[in-house]
């Protein structure tokens, strides 16, 4: 492929010029760039080297790495909807999305797999920042949290999905039962690591990226709130920072949480084992259709049992 530096992209990133032009992730664009398969004005160089209009980048693909994941049949979820670009799923608390340290197998990935939902040979290996294995993935829920999540089935569905998460025009509500009495307001604040703990996150840093939570009371609990969080942006653990920094943390969150003071209300929690968070709704637009779909899932029975047993 041959391409021409416009105006407009003139002192761009070598990669990210690529990945706007391309629908190919960044991390397959860098390792192209770096096994030498692209050339600018006729030279190999960096990822990180800026462009200049008018330069002449040559471009040439390599296959796709495939994933190392490997099936297993015996990795339970809900398929809530299956076509040629793309999977939803309804997932349970417990399952975790993709291989990383630690979780090598057991996962979502490895579930689709098993199903034919994907052809390993096909699987882009796409990572995260940490460098885990995320074929697929454009999005993920943490592993106490249940719920709807959209997983792509090409690298241009894949791409066009992640456009959109980024974009922050998908549509996502969530249920928790938070420790507390909790309010309707919105949260608008900025999200980072946590200085002293790189396992958590925090609004309390000076330098972040914009978080915003709404929240809405669905029923008050004994010593509990049943809550409705909607979000404009989607970052990681911005739901449980939210409510936790306010003073009404997820019940069961063993990152952000502690145990309740409230003796029932402790009890319910480790009955349930897991934060009690429930990704209900998830909308976008189909990335080859066009069409605006949107997927609903009810809160998993656990959850439900600790409503039953806050009510009242």
């Amino acid at each position: 492929m041959r391409l021409v530096v416009p105006r407009e992209a003139s002192g761009a990133r070598l990669d990210r010029f690529l990945a706007a032009a391309l629908t190919v992730s960044r991390s397959e664009l860098q390792r192209w760039i770096a096994a030498g398969r692209v050339r600018v004005a006729g030279a190999v160089r960096e990822a990180s080297a800026r462009v200049r209009e008018g330069e002449v980048v040559d471009v040439e693909p390599m296959a796709a790495a495939p994933t190392e994941a490997r099936p297993e049949a015996d990795v339970r979820f809900e398929l809530l909807h299956v076509d040629d670009d793309v999977v939803v799923v309804n997932k349970p608390p417990g399952l975790v999305v993709h291989p990383a340290r630690g979780h090598e197998g057991g996962t979502l990935v490895n579930g689709l797999l098993a199903r034919g939902l994907f052809r390993r040979e096909d699987l882009h290996e796409g990572e995260d920042r940490e460098g885990h294995a995320r074929p697929g993935i454009v999005h993920r829920l943490d592993k106490g949290t249940s719920g709807v999540m959209v997983v792509a089935r090409t690298p241009e569905a894949r791409e066009k999905l992640k456009a959109q998460f980024q974009a922050h025009t998908i549509d996502r509500a969530y249920e928790a039962i938070v420790v507390g009495e909790a309010t309707g307001l919105t949260f608008d604040t900025l999200h980072g690591r946590h200085p002293r703990d790189r396992l958590r996150f925090t609004t309390r840093v000076r330098a972040g990226k914009r978080a915003v939570t709404h929240v809405r009371v669905l029923a008050r609990l004994h010593g509990a709130t049943h809550v409705e969080c909607t979000l404009e942006t989607g970052r990681t653990h911005q739901i449980r920072v939210h409510l936790a920094e306010s003073g009404t943390p997820v019940l069961g969150d063993p990152v952000y949480g502690k145990p309740p003071r409230d003796a029932h209300v402790r009890e319910v929690g480790e009955r349930l084992g897991h934060q009690a968070l429930h990704a209900r709704l998830l909308g976008f637009v189909h990335p080859r259709t066009g069409e605006h779909v949107r997927f609903e899932a009810p809160p998993p029975p656990d959850f439900v049992e600790a409503l039953r047993a806050l009510t009242g």
